[in-house]
Parts: structure tokens; sequence; C-alpha cells
């Protein structure tokens, strides 16, 4: 029992990765990142609402620091999709996805300034290390090939401060009460924020189109059962341990595009996965211990 916290949040994160390839289907079937986005959370909510009224006495809780941290993740986890979708149209996905990647650095930072965590060498290493694996696994290394703007920049950098905001507001929201109103309250901010700034009408056409079904697929993995599984995780592992094991969602993203859609992974890829996930078992094992 004692690798279950990052057990579970690393299922999470594996039901993110293929979320990712799925969200791709979409996108090549002309479908708009943010209403992709929204059907996600939507239909994530849904999930928790209905897991929520299942014990509606044993969950109903009237805590205000409860609702303000589950508002502040549902506003995280909406900014780290927008902001992260817009990043990959001012850049590319190698640059939006390597910086949205930084949170670790943003979460222990954090943790420290707010003494949540002690400031130790092998966590800096670990965190090295899982970057310099992104920046292989992404390709973000070659200059040649990468389009970088400062539009692009600033909006990766911000997705991976929301990827940290959602993680200190799942954290703190699950430490005070059950995880269902937690991801009820999370999710009713998410679909909210996107419902105002998404195209309405490609929203509309979804429901009667022939991708309903990926979406559905892609709203019950990549929010309903995957954030199950990561609210209750956070519940044993430390913010920035939580941070970087959620680190497998590239190489998982990676291993379902070329499972299923085709793409070939080279050497230098290959070497960037195998470091990310050798560094998260290390990671896992010393926090056991």
């Amino acid at each position: 029992m004692k690798y279950s916290g990052v057990g579970l949040v690393m299922l999470a994160a594996i039901f993110w990765g293929i979320s990712g390839g799925i969200g791709d289907i979409l996108m090549s079937n002309g479908w708009d990142p943010i209403v992709i986005s929204f059907y996600r959370g939507a239909i994530g909510f849904v999930c928790f609402l209905v897991w929520f009224l299942f014990r509606f006495r044993q969950n109903l809780t009237f805590s205000p620091r409860l609702y303000l941290w589950s508002l502040l993740a549902g506003i995280g986890v909406a900014g780290n999709f927008s902001l992260y979708f817009l990043g990959i149209q001012a850049a590319s996905v190698a640059v939006a996805a390597t910086l949205m990647y930084t949170a670790p650095v943003f979460v222990l930072l954090i943790s420290f300034i707010l003494r949540m965590e002690r400031s130790t060498w092998f966590k800096w290493g670990c965190i090295a290390g899982v970057l310099v694996g992104i920046i292989l696994l992404t390709g973000a290394y070659n200059t040649d090939e990468v389009s970088v703007s400062m539009l692009g920049v600033a909006a990766g950098l911000g997705a991976g401060l929301c990827y940290a905001l959602f993680i200190f507001g799942f954290k703190n929201a699950s430490s005070i009460g059950r995880p269902q109103p937690t991801l009820v309250i999370a999710f009713f901010a998410f679909s909210v924020i996107l419902f105002l700034i998404m195209d309405k009408n490609e929203a509309a056409e979804v429901v009667m189109s022939n991708d309903i079904g990926w979406l559905l697929l892609l709203g019950t993995l990549g929010a309903g059962i995957s954030f199950i599984f990561y609210v209750i995780g956070m519940r044993k592992t430390a913010p920035t341990t939580a941070s970087m094991v959620a680190m497998v969602e590239p190489v998982t993203a990676s291993l379902f595009a070329v499972l299923l859609l085709g793409d070939h992974l080279n050497f230098v890829q290959l070497l960037g996965m195998v470091l990310i996930l050798m560094t998260v078992t290390v990671l896992s094992v010393k926090q056991a211990e």
C-alpha cells in the first residue's frame, strides 16, 4: 500500500496521455481544441456529479476553504488546457509540451516558499532528469525545426503555471474534504469558464456528429476516471512528487501515437522516454522508503 498514492497519480497520467491521442484524432477531424476540452471537462463533471449524488449526505460539506481550493483547481485545469492549445498554435507541440512540463519547477518553488517541502539535491536532480527527458522526447532541442514566438513561450509557461495551480488546488482540497465535492466544484468552474470562451455553434454540432463516441471516451478517461484516481492519490503524495510522476503522460501519449496513429520514435526520443520512466521509478521508490 505504500506505493498506492504514486500509483494512482501515475494511472491518472497514463489516462491523460491516452486522452492526448484521442484529442489529436478529434483535432485531425477538424474540431476546435477548446470545444474538445470543454466536452472533456463537462463529461467528467457529469461523472463526478453522479458520484457525488450517490452518497449525497456523506459528501455534502460546508467548508469555505474546500470551495476556495476546489475553485482554484478548476481555474487551473481550464487555464492549463486553454494555454497549452494556444502555445501549440503560436509555436509548436514540442515547445508547448516542453514548457508546460516545467510545472514541477513551479510546484517545487511554491512548496519551498510555503514550507510544505524541504529543498534537496535529489529533488532538483529528479526535476532536471524529467525536463531533459521531455526535451528529448518532444524534440524541442532541434531549433532548426521548431518555431518559437514570444506568445508561444508565454502560453507554454502559463500552461505550466496553471498546471502547478491545479496540483496545489487539488492537494489542499483533498486534505480538507472528500474527493467528490472537490471534483464537482472544480469541474463546474472548468465547464463554465470554457463555455464562455468556446465556439458554441461548433459545440452544438458535436452532439449530432460521428465523433461523439470519441468525445464520450475522452471525457470518461481524460476527466472522469483519471481525476478520481488523481485526487485520491494526491492525499498520499507530496505536490512535487505528484507533478513529476505525472510526467509519464507524454510517454503514454507518444506510445499511443506510435501504436495507433502510425507515428515513429527515433533513438533520441526513446532515450528521453527511458529517462523519464527511470526518474519517476527512482522517485517513487525513494518516497516509499
